[in-house]
């Protein structure tokens, strides 16, 4: 019979257990309790959520603007890290390019605009990307959402580079209702995919919350103990075009400008979402082990809704308003939580960080311009980051015999020190839409002095310090030459390990009229030549009006956004 004093501990020990305050496997006697950080401690592998946001600007979320309610996303970050000096790219496939391969655009052959519907472009083959290398380090890997990483051929899809399984679209833009997606007038086709198929009969489905079902059921389905998993829940919202439902317009009922109004409700449905994500992943056993990350893909198009203030800048160009990125990682692993990081971060870094992150040996992915950036994040340590170059678009030029040519389009950041030169877009400081409409003239505040088509004396070379002047409202270019000159032959370095500009013309035999009215891979693996090119000859087809019509009825309409958006507002990107 136990004493009374040994009776007592082993019911307290009893309840304690029971109430889930003690950990339910204790050292043995003589076993030591080996300590977390210590190298003879096996680190179990996290789960890893990352959640990507389409066109979401700097002034589009809570804890930067409170007129947008964003309570998840606040909390989230107010309990996790903050990254306030994180950077994308300035337009949706060069983020998704060097996310999914931790390589910068010059190394891919990605630098220029987009992958658009009919391109017969994709991710370099001989790559690896993170969910191929997650899914050699034993985890369970799922894209729901947007791919915009090419289509081609089926080489090219979700499910061939490294996901176990996709759901969503493939094209860059869809309707968030009925899937159709358009790439020039008539040329319209519906995008919803599950795994290698078309995914038909989900029109009138809200892709917001389409996406965040299927991630649940993912989530659901998966033993958290049994296989780590990694989730890619790539949302397209806030992309145009701006559609939700009603009831989250309502908050926003006093907004006058319509547009503002409806992409805060969108960005109200993305706070949902995360709500419903992070619910199910405490739900079914996930969250204790799981790394939750929150990124957007490139800066707000302020004529379209988002706002960017107070930095200079939209989506599609290299200020700050196009490449500053909203992020945060919330994670009970974090070391270091409840902080703002100003550490300088890249989208390149998730790469090797989640990499390392997940027990994988990233000296097996050579060529890699990201860093491990996790003592970083969890401990607040000092980045390992010391500069970023943006990109570098020669547009079929060819650099001159002097340091650089300063009509390449071209931006890099060392240090405090930020340089751009060619034509970096339209720098405006676009204020949060606060009227019905803004005065027609207004968003040509500097047209006329950065263009180089209305100005033959236009500027080609800027230089802000970043620390110092977020906002780039002070160009030190003609004060500082000696760091002008520094920087430049940093990007003329660079220059010199760029692989050649990829940007294909459009095959014909893409149109989703060849294909049952859906974007599919149209090209065989036995057409294709060599790695990257495609040789055949494009003739483009014709079709009646009434084919046209039938095939897509919405497409006059999308076709004028299209339009529209491509001139003034680069909605296509």
């Amino acid at each position: 019979m136990q004493p009374p004093a040994a009776a007592a501990a082993a019911l307290l020990w009893s309840l304690l257990l029971s109430l889930d305050l003690l950990p339910a496997a204790q050292p043995q006697p003589n076993q030591r309790d080996v300590p977390k950080d210590e190298p003879g401690a096996k680190k179990k592998q996290p789960h890893i959520v990352f959640i990507l946001i389409d066109d979401q600007g700097f002034n589009d979320i809570g804890y930067h603007n409170p007129t947008i309610k964003t309570p998840t996303l606040d909390k989230l970050a107010a309990e996790g890290v903050r990254l306030e000096n994180y950077y994308v790219q300035p337009i949706c496939t060069p983020s998704r390019s060097q996310l999914m391969t931790g390589r910068y655009q010059i190394h891919t052959g990605l630098q220029h605009s987009i992958i658009r519907p009919s391109q017969p472009s994709c991710l370099p083959s001989h790559m690896d990307t993170l969910p191929e290398r997650l899914r050699q380090a034993g985890y369970s890997t799922h894209l729901v959402g947007k791919w915009h990483l090419g289509f081609y051929r089926k080489a090219c899809l979700p499910t061939r580079k490294g996901f176990d399984t996709f759901f969503g679209s493939l094209t860059g833009s869809v309707d968030h209702y009925n899937y159709l997606s358009c790439d020039g007038p008539g040329v319209c086709g519906y995008d919803l995919h599950d795994g290698e198929g078309v995914a038909w009969g989900q029109e009138g489905k809200y892709s917001t919350t389409l996406f965040t079902q299927r991630a649940r059921k993912i989530l659901e389905s998966h033993n958290p103990t049994e296989k780590p998993l990694f989730l890619f829940l790539s949302l397209q919202a806030v992309h145009t075009p701006l559609q939700t439902p009603k009831s989250y317009i309502y908050p926003y009922r006093d907004m006058a400008n319509i547009a503002r109004r409806k992409l805060a409700a969108m960005v109200s449905t993305v706070d949902e979402a995360v709500r419903n994500v992070t619910y199910a992943l405490r739900k079914y056993g996930f969250y204790r082990n799981s790394v939750i990350i929150y990124s957007t893909d490139n800066g707000a198009q302020p004529f379209t809704g988002g706002s960017n203030w107070p930095l200079r800048g939209r989506k599609g160009t290299y200020w700050e308003g196009g490449i500053r990125g909203v992020a945060f990682v919330h994670s009970p692993l974090l070391k270091r939580r409840r902080r703002v990081s100003k550490a300088l971060l890249h989208i390149t870094d998730w790469f090797p960080t989640l990499v390392g992150l997940a027990g994988g040996n990233i000296s097996q992915s050579r060529g890699l311009d990201g860093f491990d950036v996790w003592p970083t994040i969890s401990e607040g340590r000092d980045s390992p980051r010391q500069e970023i170059l943006h990109n570098i678009d020669p547009l079929h030029k060819h650099t001159s015999e002097s340091l650089w040519d300063t009509s390449i389009q071209a931006a890099i950041r060392v240090g405090d020190w930020k340089l751009l030169t060619g034509y970096p877009g339209h720098g405006d400081w676009v204020p949060p839409q606060v009227l019905p409409t803004l005065p027609g003239r207004w968003w040509d505040l500097e047209r006329n002095i950065l263009s180089p088509y209305k100005n033959s004396t236009y500027k080609n070379i800027w230089l802000f310090n970043i620390t110092a002047d977020p906002c780039e409202r002070h160009d030190l270019a003609d004060q500082r030459p000696d760091v002008v000159l520094q920087l430049l032959a940093r990007l003329a370095y660079y220059n010199q390990t760029a692989v050649p500009v990829y940007f294909p013309p459009d095959d014909p035999r893409a149109d989703p009229s060849q294909h049952e009215g859906a974007w599919v891979p149209w090209v065989n693996e036995e057409e294709e030549q060599e790695e990257g090119k495609y040789e055949g000859v494009y003739k483009k087809g014709r079709r009646t009006k009434k084919e046209k019509k039938q095939r897509c009825p919405l497409c006059k309409l999308q076709s004028f956004f299209l339009k529209l958006n491509t001139g003034m507002m680069s909605n296509r990107i």
